[in-house]
């Protein structure tokens, strides 16, 4: 064989291009294969992808549920917070008042007893001074008496005559006390 031959016998076997009844047979070796898969797998294929787009949607559906309701108890969370807030405001302000009534309350109460020591003390006084007074009243009598007496010469122990001098000398001083005041 020629060279001639021999490229052009070459050039009808290229082995890109099959021959024809291979082809053939190939595509409708093709064609059975895709219209099973078409028949039996396509239809659970297409199942299965109905079935997790329902899934899916329908998680959405129950997030966007999940999230509503999460907002929802937020808000009454904030709610509750606002008002234990309010009532813990009005507690303080309240125990406030309290503590500002029991203050003047006490206050009250100290001065009424303050005023009562100090009425008892002026009471106690007074009557001491009183006693005082009769006690130093029956002393200058006796001691006037005795120097009288002595002045005199005599004894001056008639009881009466005596508190009648004394009432009428200690009368005298007290009304000269009040006279230079």
């Amino acid at each position: 064989m020629s060279p001639l031959v021999q490229l052009a016998a070459e050039e009808a076997e290229n082995p890109l291009i099959p021959p024809i009844p291979e082809l053939v047979i190939g595509l409708i070796a093709f064609v059975i294969v895709f219209g099973f898969l078409a028949k039996k797998l396509l239809p659970n294929i297409n199942k299965v992808l109905e079935q997790r787009r329902e899934a899916i949607e329908g998680g959405i559906e129950k997030a966007e549920a999940a999230q509503t309701e999460a907002q929802s108890v937020l808000e009454q969370y904030k709610a509750q917070l606002a008002e234990a807030r309010h009532e813990a405001a009005r507690l303080r302000q309240e125990a406030q008042e309290q503590g500002a009534a029991l203050i003047t309350e006490m206050r009250a109460e100290g001065q009424r007893q303050r005023e009562e020591i100090v009425a008892a003390g002026h009471s106690q006084i007074e009557a001491d001074r009183k006693a005082a007074a009769s006690a130093l009243r029956q002393d200058v009598g006796k001691l006037a008496t005795e120097l009288a007496g002595k002045l005199v010469g005599e004894s001056l122990d008639d009881h009466a005559r005596q508190s009648r001098v004394i009432d009428r000398f200690l009368d005298d001083l007290e009304e000269k006390a009040e006279a230079s005041r």
